[in-house]
C-alpha cells in the first residue's frame, strides 16, 4: 500500500510533470502532426490530437509505474506488429496530408472529426511499444530509494506535463495561423506530409530490421 502525505505528493508530481514533458517535447511524427493540424483546423485541433498523445503517453507511463510487468511483455512482444500498424498509418497520413489542397481561410475544427483526431495520436502513441521501456528507465530512475513515492500521483503528473506542453504547442503555433495564406498553407501540407512519410518508412524499417 502507497504512503501518501503532502510531504511526497508534490515532489512526485512535479517529477511526474517533468518526465511527461520531456517525453512529450521532442518534435516527432506526432508533433509534426499536432503542428499541422493546428495551422490548418485551429488551436482546438491541435490540443486535442496532442491529448491524443498525452493520453497514450499515460497509459504507458502507469504500465511502468505500477511494473504490469504481464502487459509490457505483451507489448514488446508484438512490436513488430504495432511498428508495421503504426508506421502503415503515418505513411497514409503523410501522403493525405502531402496532397491535401488548403483552402483560402482554414476552417475551424469541426467537433465531430475531434474524435478522430485524438484516436489518430492515441494509436500512433500507443503503437511504439519500445516507449514503456523508456518509461521504465527513468520511472526507476526516480522512484528507486523513494519507498514513499506514489505511483497514481507519479502518472497524474506525466499526464499534466505532457498535456501541458501540448496546450502551449497549440496554443502558441496558433498564434501564426491567421497570417497565414493558402500558398504557405499549400508548402506546410507539403512539408510535413514528407516529413510523416519519412517517419513512417523509418518505422516500418525499423520493424523489418
Amino acid at each position: 500500500m502507497w504512503l501518501i502525505s503532502m510531504n511526497n505528493i508534490l515532489p512526485t508530481l512535479i517529477k511526474g510533470f517533468v518526465i511527461g514533458i520531456s517525453i512529450a517535447a521532442p518534435v516527432g511524427p506526432i508533433g509534426v502532426l499536432c503542428i499541422r493540424r493546428t495551422l490548418a483546423n485551429g488551436r482546438l485541433a491541435g490540443f486535442v490530437s496532442g491529448m491524443g498523445a498525452a493520453s497514450a503517453d499515460m497509459v504507458y507511463g502507469a504500465i511502468a509505474a505500477f511494473g504490469l510487468t504481464a502487459i509490457s511483455g505483451l507489448l514488446v512482444e508484438n512490436a513488430f506488429w504495432l511498428r508495421v500498424g503504426g508506421g502503415a498509418f503515418l505513411l497514409y497520413l503523410g501522403v493525405k496530408t502531402l496532397l491535401e489542397k488548403p483552402s483560402d481561410k482554414p476552417a475551424e475544427a469541426k467537433a465531430g472529426g475531434l474524435g478522430g483526431m485524438y484516436l489518430s495520436t492515441f494509436f500512433l502513441t500507443i503503437s511504439n511499444p519500445m516507449t514503456i521501456l523508456s518509461f521504465a528507465a527513468i520511472f526507476a530512475g526516480t522512484m528507486i530509494g523513494e519507498t514513499n513515492a506514489s505511483p497514481p500521483v507519479m502518472v497524474a503528473g506525466v499526464f499534466a506535463g505532457s498535456a501541458t506542453w501540448w496546450l502551449t504547442l497549440s496554443f502558441g503555433v496558433g498564434i501564426l495561423r491567421d497570417k497565414l495564406t493558402a500558398t504557405h498553407m499549400a508548402w506546410i501540407n507539403r512539408i510535413s506530409g514528407g516529413i510523416i512519410i519519412v517517419f513512417g518508412i523509418y518505422a516500418l524499417t525499423s520493424a523489418f530490421g
